[in-house]
């Protein structure tokens, strides 16, 4: 399961790479949704792809029993996901503001606004 992972990450990332190489800004936007779900897949499918129990210890016990999950990676992924939630909430408001000063999405033509 996980060379199939794998191949999906990189081309999550190809994508992603592709996405933010166009003109267009909301195409950057894409791009960088996609980079920021494959960095997560990254993490995850770097962690290890077995099922195991719920870190949790029992009642008068000093360590869980049997093989649990390392929730490290999935506290990762988490504050990732927050992140990356911000940021686009960010870039979204940033393209918006700029859509309506400019009046164009494309980056060619954002350039040449400048004074």
């Amino acid at each position: 399961m996980e060379p199939i992972m794998a191949l999906v990450v990189g081309l999550m990332y190809a994508a992603a790479i592709y996405m933010m190489l166009r003109r267009s800004i909301a195409k950057l936007v894409i791009g960088l949704m996609l980079l920021s779900n494959a960095a997560n897949l990254l993490i995850f499918t770097s962690a290890g792809m077995t099922r195991s129990a719920p870190p949790l210890i029992p009642e008068g016990a000093m360590a869980p029993e049997g093989i649990v999950a390392d929730p490290l990676p999935q506290a990762l992924i988490l504050t990732a996901i927050v992140i990356a939630f911000g940021v686009l909430a960010f870039s979204v408001v940033l393209i918006h503001r700029a859509y309506e000063i400019v009046k164009t999405d494309d980056l060619d033509q954002m350039k040449e606004t400048d004074s």
